[in-house]
């Protein structure tokens, strides 16, 4: 499988296709509630036109989109600096430890680097020690931040 698919940019095109993996992140994988349509029909609006982050995918030689990462903007003002913010990466459960997630990563690294970002950071629940080991094998490192949230 190692030479089965490509990594690029999301395209317009890729919309119905992008949409469902994205739903299955959201539902199957992190068994969150589905999000209405037209919430996530203006999500990817703005990602496909590049106006809050970026997205790209994985296809398979059949044209099928098997994995997906999200990147968004923000700024650091310790660093006075863009900086990029993975929210995402899924891989389709049949594509997975075939690469897909190395990849789509090394691509928005990649990108990062190139967009003159700071840094590029993520996180990842407290549970999930297969992300924490894969994100370590790519060079991430445990930050000291603590990260906090609330529901609005």
């Amino acid at each position: 499988m190692a030479n089965d698919y490509r990594v690029r940019a999301a395209e317009p095109g890729d919309r119905a296709p992008l949409k469902e993996l994205m739903l299955a992140y959201i539902v199957d994988f992190y068994g969150s509630p589905r999000p209405a349509d037209e919430k996530l029909d203006a999500l990817m609006d703005e990602l496909l036109q590049g106006r809050i982050g970026r997205q790209w995918v994985a296809e398979d030689t059949a044209g099928r989109l098997v994995g997906f990462v999200t990147l968004y903007y923000t700024y650091s003002t310790l660093r006075a600096q863009k900086a990029a913010i993975m929210n995402d990466l899924y891989v389709s459960a049949d594509y997975r430890r075939a690469g897909v997630a190395a990849d789509l990563f090394a691509a928005i690294r990649s990108f990062a680097r190139a967009d003159g970002c700071a840094y590029l950071g993520w996180e990842t629940g407290a549970d999930n020690v297969r992300a924490q080991r894969f994100y370590e094998k790519m060079g991430g490192e445990r930050g000291t931040w603590l990260t906090y949230s609330i529901d609005l």
